[in-house]
């Protein structure tokens, strides 16, 4: 199998660029990291997962709920 030299790495991030755009490339780039970080986290049998804490929406007692907007009953609406 030849080796892939500087010119042939310059030829796939060109085509790379013409294919996604300047502006795609770098979410591409990010993402597939975060997926290899994943991936390798998974592998070593590191779950962070469990460890975060979740998220809760808790009111105090001096808020006040805040109703949600009637919805139209069907008497409102006009065919």
């Amino acid at each position: 199998m030849p080796n892939v030299g500087p010119l042939e790495i310059v030829g796939l991030l060109l085509l790379a660029l013409l294919l996604f755009g300047a502006k795609r490339l770098p979410e591409i780039g990010r993402s597939l990291g975060r997926g290899m970080r994943e991936f390798k986290d998974s592998i070593a049998g590191n779950d962070d997962d469990d460890d975060k804490p979740e998220l809760t929406e808790t009111t105090t007692s001096t808020e006040t709920p805040v109703a949600p907007p009637p919805q139209p009953r069907k008497h409102d609406t006009v065919p």
